[in-house]
């Protein structure tokens, strides 16, 4: 079982999604919970982050430490990437 960690930036992004598309990512999160690699794919450039997460057309940049999933970055998958 994995703890969900959301840093500053992933908040700050969140803030800027509109409220349907914040509970159907929050949802999905709760996914990450059982294991996190299952459902991800590896960032083949790990600048931003290690694994990503797709909901829709928004993504997930994470990491994984020990037993946290350290959420790094939540966007739309036009504007994340950059």
């Amino acid at each position: 079982m994995y703890k969900i960690i959301l840093t500053k930036r992933a908040l700050k992004d969140i803030e800027k999604i509109d409220i349907k598309t914040k509970t159907h990512i929050g949802n999905k999160l709760k996914s990450l919970i059982d294991d996190p690699v299952k459902i991800s794919r590896k960032l083949s450039n790990p600048i931003i982050g290690t694994y990503r997460f797709r909901i829709g057309d928004y993504r997930v940049i994470f990491d994984i430490d020990k037993d946290e999933v350290i959420i790094l970055r939540i966007g739309h998958r036009r504007d994340i990437y950059k």
